[in-house]
């Protein structure tokens, strides 16, 4: 036990120093890219006649707030706040702090993203097991060939052409995006729950079919290795049941995918990008490019902490995760 609290106390340890690194990088990078929604509202209001003190003030109502001092003073308060988990407020939604934008855009992004890996990962195993064992058949070939297209062609291409097929041509899902039809009131209705799956069966389909290749792949490749090994050519010596050799196999083959699975559900928050910006899905994704687009700092700022975040903690639990499924590395 005292080890494995060492090994734990190292891995945060070295986590906060990758996660205030990140902070730190992505404030000044944020604060130096061209141009100040701010200040360019202001001299819009000057420019249209007003008073400019009466200007500033209104625009730090808007806002909620004006940046004033040297840029490391804003990084020492910036710093304060990261340590009573104070993103600051957003300019792009009327002042509301960037915790609670994170918080309702997260939860849209967390939902069809993980669906998405979840069905990709045991879909992609299974197949990619059958695809190692019957690698000489027609079988075979179709799989691992469905794999290498699904997994060459890029997530933004594959919304796309879903989007264009069952969104727009067939009409069978909704094409105006959102996350649910404005006119269903929400609640635990099978109307609003209805729509939610409506709603969010493109963007977790695209994500799975995107992720589904590299499952497949990387299972065939490892069962494949695995079935070279001396013990399964001594379990079939010996007269073992091809279905206990085959539990043997997938056991084994499987332990290397359990930490891709690990870091991609850390990719949970920066992996829909392109997905939510084609079905207009408003999760961390969509937000994320928005904040680009308005210069929103503090809304940048909080969404790449969160995402470095998310990477951080699931490297430790892969890593925590990889040492207790496989005894062979505990020491």
């Amino acid at each position: 036990m005292t080890v494995v609290l060492k090994k734990l106390a190292g891995h945060l340890a070295r986590g906060l120093v990758m996660i205030l690194v990140v902070a730190t990088i992505s404030f000044f990078i944020v604060r130096n890219i061209p141009g100040d929604p701010m200040k360019a509202a202001l001299e819009m209001k000057v420019a249209a006649g007003a008073d400019p003190a009466a200007a500033a003030q209104e625009v730090k109502v808007i806002y909620g707030f004006q940046p004033t001092g040297s840029m490391w003073s804003q990084y020492v308060d910036y710093l304060a706040g990261l340590a009573t988990f104070d993103l600051g407020t957003s300019t792009l939604h009327a002042g509301q702090p960037v915790t609670e934008v994170l918080t309702e855009s997260a939860k849209w992004t967390v939902l069809p993203v993980l669906l998405g890996i979840l069905m990709s990962f045991l879909v992609g195993v299974i197949l990619g097991v059958y695809a190692a064992l019957r690698r000489s058949s027609k079988l075979g070939d179709i799989l691992a060939i469905s794999g290498s297209l699904l997994h060459g062609v890029p997530q933004y291409v594959l919304g796309l052409l879903l989007a264009a097929i069952f969104a727009t041509s067939l009409g069978w899902f909704p094409s105006e995006g959102g996350v649910a039809d404005i006119l269903i009131e929400p609640g635990l209705t099978p109307e609003y729950v209805g729509t939610l799956i409506r709603h969010a069966a493109l963007p977790v389909l695209t994500y799975a079919l995107a992720s589904y290749g590299g499952w497949v792949l990387a299972m065939k490749s490892s069962v494949v290795t695995v079935l070279g090994d001396d013990f399964i050519l001594a379990s079939e010596l010996r007269g073992m049941k091809r279905s206990i050799i085959f539990r043997y196999v997938a056991r084994n083959a499987i332990l290397p995918l359990f930490t891709i699975l690990a870091l991609s559900l850390g990719l949970l928050f920066a992996g829909a990008v392109f997905i939510e910006r084609i079905f207009n899905y408003p999760g961390l994704g969509l937000k994320l490019i928005d904040s680009v687009t308005n210069r929103d700092y503090a809304l940048m700022s909080g969404a790449f902490l969160l995402i470095t975040v998310a990477i951080v903690v699931a490297n430790i639990l892969a890593d925590l995760l990889y040492t207790v499924i496989d005894p062979r590395v505990r020491q």
